[in-house]
């Protein structure tokens, strides 16, 4: 689960009120970590906190355009 706090994290997503942004995880994976890797590097983290991150990156860049003439 995802939550915003303005006390934490400078009030950026972090998943389940610990110190690690969602932007953290998804630049982890840009940078071709696997979710095994970091896993066993976050051994507090769980795959379902990557799921989230992935479906946070997702829902931001769902947004209606529109054009103006």
């Amino acid at each position: 689960m995802l939550r915003p706090s303005a006390s934490q994290c400078g009030g950026r997503p972090c998943i389940r009120g610990m110190r690690i942004r969602v932007q953290d995880i998804l630049e982890i994976l840009a940078s071709g970590a696997s979710n095994e890797e970091i896993l066993a590097e976050y051994p507090y983290l769980e795959l379902d906190d990557i799921k989230a991150a992935l479906h946070y990156a997702a829902v931001q860049l769902d947004h209606p355009v529109l054009f103006v003439p």
